[in-house]
């Protein structure tokens, strides 16, 4: 029976050595609080003798195969799922391709949000204008009379 180490990366890699960072990311770490299951073997203690100050190591028993409970398997049909995704494929070369709204980059003031004068769309002034009043605000004086 052979033993593995549940390591537990503890502390953020910011601030560490190139080197540290990349033996985290060898002992398949990457942010604080994942884990990884590794066997036990001298090149991964030494992979963990470089970093203890990161990471926290407990030791598991292992199962072997035989110990390892079996699970059943059913056998799935491999035509249904082909006949699905061919079926989809075809629904979607059929459909017409919808038009897609081109996205221009905003600016820092957000000027071109909605499409600039570049773009096609309205020029800045425009857009700074106040909107005209609608039939629910004040009428005119020839519309009253009417």
């Amino acid at each position: 029976m052979t033993t593995d180490l549940l390591v537990t990366q503890v502390r953020s890699s910011i601030g560490a050595k190139p080197k540290h960072r990349g033996t985290l990311r060898a002992l398949g770490l990457g942010r604080i609080g994942k884990s990884n299951t590794l066997p036990d073997r001298p090149e991964i203690r030494g992979m963990i003798a470089k970093v203890p100050h990161l990471i926290s190591v407990e030791e598991q028993a292992a199962e072997t195969k035989a110990e390892a409970p079996v699970k059943k398997t059913t056998a799935k049909k491999p035509a249904a799922k082909a006949a699905k995704k061919t079926t989809a494929k075809k629904a979607a070369k059929a459909a017409p391709a919808k038009a897609v709204a081109k996205r221009t980059p905003t600016g820092r003031g957000g000027e071109r949000a909605e499409g600039g004068a570049a773009a096609g769309g309205a020029s800045t002034e425009a857009k700074k204008q106040p909107a005209k009043a609608t039939g629910a605000t004040k009428k005119s004086a020839t519309e009253q009379e009417s």
